[in-house]
């Protein structure tokens, strides 16, 4: 197994992950206060689980989403 090429390789796919749920969270997010199901919130919780079969990896990562 070649280090360098590993960390680079994870680097490029938690980039794609990072850029694609932040687009996808907050088209959620914007499309959920367009229909009035956000009234009254503050905060969402959140959760984030990955999951890596070959290495029977399963990471789950809670948080919380502050609407204000």
């Amino acid at each position: 197994m070649n280090d360098e090429a590993l960390n680079m390789s994870l680097r490029k796919f938690l980039k794609v992950v990072g850029v694609t749920s932040q687009q996808e969270i907050e088209k959620a997010i914007r499309a959920a206060a367009d229909a009035g199901k956000l009234t009254g919130k503050k905060e969402l919780k959140a959760q984030m689980v990955l999951t890596i079969g070959d290495v029977s990896l399963t990471h789950k990562v809670d948080g919380t989403i502050e609407l204000e």
